[in-house]
């Protein structure tokens, strides 16, 4: 009983299908922020160009307005309108870019997931014991220690290279403010770059780190596997029940078309096949009924009850049993014994 408790199965589809409309995904932060923040980064260093020309634009305007002695209110709203239009041209590419490569970076993690359940309001979530008990728990102190290693670490590189570019400083004293101007864009560049590359390094690890909790989380005992099959597919006592019902009705219209069979063909003791050949219907003789044992004595009782013709032929009994579907037609390479049994029928039936 212990063992069948214990979760050491991987979840079922249904399991993590159930999780996903719950909202519950696997979904690393240090990811969607390392992925937000490069594309931020790319965004800031191809529009910078335009940007400036903004800013450019925002200060000329500015400085068009020292000659005014005073600046009335209708000056003070026209200086806020374009103060205002200014800055969304500067911010809303970079802030619309952003946004766009968040969302891309969770589809890239969990795919596309549409649920209102995570955020439905939830009472126990404003319960101040608890929450009280998860801001000074295990798992958060475990998670600031994480936080402050991952931030020393890529302080530190980021500090070791710009220590190293600090030397150059009295060759870069040497060159024109244009070449100084350069190196020191340059320098920054490689220095964001870097702490970039490390960030990613966190990111991948916390990646993997994410989604095998995520799904230790949903493992599941032998038992809920059980449970899970049993809810899905029905219990084994009813599916069982249903299909002896099945099986019954089956068998019912199987025995009220003996009596309308040509030909039962027996072995004589524990086979017996029915055949009926309408031409109107089928092309070949067909198969209506057919059994072994006391299956077979049954159809046997039943025809010579309504008179139809019982004939011993241990040979095409097993064949017609074995290779023809019941209300299949017999296969051609039958065609010529069950030929000759009909003939010798409907001779004897006068037909």
């Amino acid at each position: 009983m212990a063992d069948d408790a214990e979760k050491t199965e991987e979840p079922t589809p249904k399991k993590i299908e159930d999780a996903r409309k719950e909202g519950n995904v696997p979904k690393s932060q240090d990811t969607s922020g390392v992925i937000t923040l490069f594309v931020a980064i790319l965004s800031l260093l191809m529009l910078f160009p335009y940007m400036a020309e903004h800013v450019v634009t925002l200060f000329k305007y500015y400085f068009s307005l020292l000659g005014f002695r005073t600046i009335d209110k209708a000056s003070l709203i026209d200086i806020a309108v374009v103060t205002m239009k200014e800055f969304l041209f500067i911010i809303m590419p970079i802030a619309v870019i952003v946004a766009i490569s968040g969302v891309v970076a969770g589809l890239a993690q969990f795919g596309f997931l549409f649920t209102t359940k995570a955020i439905m309001p939830d009472f126990k979530k404003i319960d101040p014991i608890k929450g009280m008990k998860n801001l000074f728990s295990m798992k958060k102190l475990i998670e600031g220690i994480k936080i402050t290693f991952k931030s020393h670490v890529t302080l530190g590189v980021g500090f070791i290279f710009f220590f190293f570019f600090i030397k150059e400083l009295p060759t870069v004293a040497l060159f024109s403010l244009g070449d100084q101007l350069d190196w020191v864009i340059s320098k920054i560049i490689t220095i964001a770059f870097v702490m970039l590359f490390i960030i990613f390094i966190f990111a991948v690890i916390d990646l993997i780190i994410v989604r095998k909790q995520y799904f230790d989380g949903l493992k599941m005992s032998k038992q809920e596997i059980k449970d899970e099959m049993k809810n899905v597919e029905g219990d084994p006592l009813i599916k069982s029940k249903i299909r002896q019902i099945q099986m019954q009705a089956s068998k019912k219209r199987m025995m009220a078309e003996v009596p309308n069979a040509d030909v039962v063909v027996t072995n004589p003791t524990h086979y017996a096949v029915a055949i009926k050949y309408d031409e109107e219907k089928s092309h070949a003789p067909i198969v209506v009924a057919k059994g072994i044992d006391n299956l077979a004595q049954q159809i046997k009782k039943i025809a010579r009850e309504e008179k139809v013709h019982i004939v011993q032929n241990p040979p095409l009994a097993r064949s017609l049993y074995n290779e023809v579907e019941l209300e299949k037609p017999i296969p051609e390479a039958l065609f010529g014994a069950v030929a000759e049994l009909l003939a010798y029928v409907y001779k004897m039936n006068k037909k």
